[in-house]
């Protein structure tokens, strides 16, 4: 059970990194086009292109399927083993919703990265769907990609909503994170559960906000 949990704190560690950088890579879509298109699809090579770039895509995506992976695993087992009302009274007494519902949430975000993965990664690079163009400095135009979808407001709103079933996976997925990793200081864990709500809460605006501005340019 430790090592499974360890696998889901390193991973979501990881990942929380990884949320770090795509926000602020999503943050140049906020300024103005003619300086916006050319830094984002400028980024979007870089990334594409770049060997070492290349390796923490594949960290990536194995963090998310082992991630995902474990903590299914975890989920059911904790399941089978609350299957007493006691268990499960004290349980709802000295948790909150969110630690109640992690796998739920869990599957919330899944799906949006599934569909999130079927707009972007999928189209970009694979070549599904549409022809992606590129921009007058000769660089795939995923600006323009990501500009058309921030224009449907169904999207919009679907990628919105969806980022407070985030919020909550990361406040409680970050202090159970370092949690497992051996934090248990009652000093340092007031410390980060503070700066726990304060990166959930920037992560979910930040990429919930950012559609709707570019919907409103």
């Amino acid at each position: 059970m430790f090592f499974k949990k360890s696998i889901i704190a390193l991973t979501g560690l990881f990942l929380c990194i990884f949320l770090i950088v795509h926000l602020s890579a999503n943050s140049i879509l906020v300024l103005p086009e003619e300086m916006a298109r050319g830094l984002y699809n400028s980024y979007s090579t870089t990334l594409r292109e770049s060997p070492l770039i290349k390796v923490v895509a594949y960290v990536l995506y194995l963090s998310i399927v082992l991630h995902a992976v474990y903590a299914l695993l975890i989920t059911l087992n904790n399941r089978r083993a609350k299957s007493k009302s006691y268990s499960l009274n004290r349980n709802r007494e000295n948790s909150t919703w969110a630690s109640q519902n992690m796998g739920l949430l869990g599957i919330t975000i899944l799906l949006f990265i599934v569909v999130h993965l079927a707009n972007f990664w999928a189209r970009i690079k694979l070549g599904m769907g549409e022809e992606v163009g590129l921009d007058t400095d000769g660089n795939v135009d995923v600006y323009e990609v990501t500009y058309s979808l921030f224009q449907n407001i169904y999207y919009v709103c679907f990628y919105s909503i969806l980022m407070i079933p985030l919020g909550l996976h990361l406040h409680h997925g970050l202090k159970s994170a370092f949690m497992t990793l051996g934090f248990y200081n009652r000093k340092w864990l007031r410390i980060i559960s503070k700066v726990s709500l304060i990166y959930a809460a920037i992560m979910a605006i930040g990429f919930g906000i950012i559609p709707f501005i570019v919907f409103l340019k």
